[in-house]
Order: C-alpha cells, then structure tokens, then sequence
C-alpha cells in the first residue's frame, strides 16, 4: 500500500553526491566506517520522518509518497529539490579584523557563524577573507540509497519514536504510560538541564497530540532522588545479584 502523506516511517539511507560519489550522510553504521563520516559515539539506526511534510529534502519526500513499506529506492535529486542552486550573491569578501578574536586562528576550509548565518571559509588573503554562505551541498545533485523498514502504526510505537526523536536519550531509559486520553512521560534525571528543555517539551506535545489524535494531554515527570538513596538502591542490586551468583553456583542437594 502507497504510504499516504502524514504516515510515520523509519527509513534507512545512505546519501551521497552523485559528481563525486562522496557520502555526506547515513544512518547506517558500516557505511559510516567506509567514509569520515564514522563517529563511535553516535547511534546508527533508521531515522523517523513524517511523510510529505518536509522532514527531509523536497526530491526524497516526493518518492516517499510513492513509496510503500519495505521499498528499496535509489532517488536521483537535483539541486532544486536538494540544497538549491549555488548563488554569488551569498559569496561574500570582508575584512578579517570583523571576525575579532578569531581572526588569527581562521583557515580555509573553517565553517564559521556570521552574522548569524554559517559560512565557509573559502579563501584568506590580504586582510580580507572570502566567505560563502551557500549550502555546502548547494548546485550538487544527490543520490540517495534508501529503504523503508518499518510504517508505524501502533499507538506505543509512534509516542517511542517521537519522543527519541526531540531526546537522543538511550531507549532502555525512555517511559511513558497511555491512560485514556492522556500520556505521562517519565524524564530520565539527564534531561532536566537540557538546553530549550521547555520548548522541547512543548514541540514534542504537538508531535504526539497531531500523531495520535485521541490524546489530547501529555504531562511530563521529572523525578529527583537523594545521592544515598540512590546509592542505596546500587548496593542493594548488587547484594541481589550476588545472592543469585551464589545460589546459581551451589550443587543441588541429593
């Protein structure tokens, strides 16, 4: 069946520039170890996007509503539908002395903050310094190896894919509860001062609510517990642990 726009998916890609055959992006871990990409502390697996509403490139959201699940798709992606066409006007040359203390440590090649734009570095000389704020991918064309692995369909499965998606948390500390209309989320002690916390929360209330329309609630727990009784509860796994390593360990009685 042809996803339908609005369809929560998993995909799984690996993308690269069609000129050069260089990848820029994956969520696959082997291919990630063949490039520079390969970054141990990431988690590599297949990311979720929302069909048709502009979670990824414009050229990959259109074959997606194409798609179905488990189609393996090899999409070809013009700049246009890409990262747009390289334009001049965003190559810009100033003086060096406006980067302020950095000015001295800036080489080609470096990704600065503008202006409140990002730019790359291009080319230093003369006390002044070139510095292009295209899209580093801008005028490429793209291809991207991509497989649809999974439609989320059931309730527990799409709030567990949203809410890793607004927090890179581990999945073993993600936990939540669907009562009626209303969802409780347990926030693991790591979160709490996360940057944006508040708009996070926010942002992933509007995800659930719009992605399971019957609940109209999402509350949030943030739970904090004395170092002690923390360290008491480590020692008493432990003891427990140990207990069942000795029970394990002895002969059965005749």
């Amino acid at each position: 069946m042809v996803l339908e726009k609005g369809s929560l998916i998993l995909i799984d890609y690996t993308a690269k520039v069609k000129e050069t055959d260089l990848t820029f992006e994956t969520t696959r871990e082997e291919e990630a170890k063949k490039s520079d990409l390969y970054d141990m502390t990431r988690r590599y697996e297949p990311r979720l996007i929302s069909v048709g509403e502009g979670w990824v490139l414009r050229g990959v959201d259109e074959a997606l509503t194409n798609a179905s699940s488990g189609d393996k798709l090899k999409i070809e992606i013009p700049p246009d539908k890409g990262f747009g066409e390289r334009d001049h006007n965003k190559v810009r040359m100033i003086p060096l002395r406006k980067l302020g203390d950095k000015a001295d440590e800036v080489k080609a090649g470096d990704t600065i903050e503008l202006d409140e734009r990002m730019g790359i570095v291009r080319f230093i000389g003369s006390g002044r310094v070139q510095v292009d704020f295209n899209h580093r991918l801008a005028g490429h064309t793209l291809i991207y190896d991509l497989e649809v692995t999974k439609k989320l369909d059931d309730e527990n499965e799409k709030v567990r894919s949203l809410i890793k998606r607004r927090l890179p948390i581990e999945d073993q500390k993600i936990k939540f509860n669907i009562e009626g209309s209303e969802v409780l989320i347990d926030l693991p002690e790591e979160t709490f001062l996360a940057e944006g916390l508040q708009v996070i929360k926010s942002a992933l209330s509007n995800d659930i609510f719009k992605f399971v329309p019957r609940i109209d609630t999402a509350k949030f727990v943030e739970t904090y517990a004395s170092k002690s009784s923390v360290s008491k509860k480590q020692d008493d796994q432990q003891q427990q642990s140990l207990e069942k390593s000795t029970e394990a360990s002895q002969p059965a009685s005749a």
